[in-house]
């Protein structure tokens, strides 16, 4: 598996859950942790005792949402996780409804299409389907990465309720936070986010909010290609980008 690093305002906002539900605290410390972890690490990252942590653990291990590696005493995952998997990647509204115009994107573009959502402070790609040019992208389906870097993180943020938004922003320095301020003003002018080796360096990408019902927000529908060959397309990929996560959100309304 690969690491995924814990935004420390995660971390806040796991420490604020309440006692009776330490068992969530737990399994969703070892699902972000994207690789085998201690349970000292557990307690470290949560503010749980380590005993309570044990407590925990026990429950999580009897049903299968995790499991203890024979050889090192680490946790991870367990099988019924997958099974949790499994069943969002195949009756989730929202994945049932945006793979037809991701993969029609992917086709029309010629490069790689992700599906991101805000989840506790985090952001997490559902689904990736990647161009048969080469990328070198950190977006793999089911990773997470920070709310405050990336077109798919910003489209997202700037459409978060204001106190979420602001908690995020609370450990930049004051020049950062008027920065991210202004371009989280200038993604609600325009509809849309557009970043440029931000995350990983020559990856250029844009990303569309999406919004439901009542213009609830949804998701945001990422296109991301290598600076090199978006140079002469951004209008064509924008355009693209902004019709597709459009066609979703009507789907995700009416359908």
């Amino acid at each position: 598996m690969s690491v995924h690093a814990i935004d420390p305002s995660a971390l806040q906002t796991l420490s604020a859950i309440p006692s009776s539900d330490r068992v969530l605290q737990v399994l969703v410390c070892i699902a972000r942790a994207g690789q085998s972890i201690a349970a000292r690490e557990i307690a470290a990252q949560t503010g749980i005792p380590l005993s309570t942590v044990y407590r925990q653990l026990a429950p999580l291990k009897k049903w299968g949402l995790v499991q203890e590696h024979a050889q090192s005493g680490l946790y991870e995952p367990g099988p019924l996780a997958m099974q949790l998997a499994w069943g969002f990647d195949h009756h989730s509204y929202l994945m049932a409804e945006a793979r037809p115009e991701i993969e029609q994107l992917v086709q029309r573009s010629g490069e790689s299409v992700g599906l991101l959502v805000h989840v506790n402070g985090q952001v997490i790609c559902l689904d990736m389907q990647e161009s048969q040019q080469a990328l070198r992208c950190s977006f793999t389906k089911g990773s997470a990465n920070s709310l405050l870097r990336g077109a798919s993180a910003k489209a997202l943020l700037a459409y978060l309720p204001e106190p979420v938004q602001e908690a995020q922003m609370t450990p930049l320095a004051e020049h950062e936070r008027e920065i991210l301020q202004a371009q989280l003003a200038q993604i609600r002018q325009q509809g849309y986010a557009v970043t440029e080796n931000e995350i990983d360096e020559g990856v250029w990408g844009v990303s569309v909010p999406i919004f439901s019902h009542k213009d609830k927000l949804e998701a945001s529908l990422s296109l991301m290609a290598p600076v090199s060959r978006a140079q002469q397309r951004h209008a064509d990929y924008i355009q693209m980008t902004i019709a597709a996560a459009a066609r979703i959100g009507q789907k995700l309304r009416y359908n």
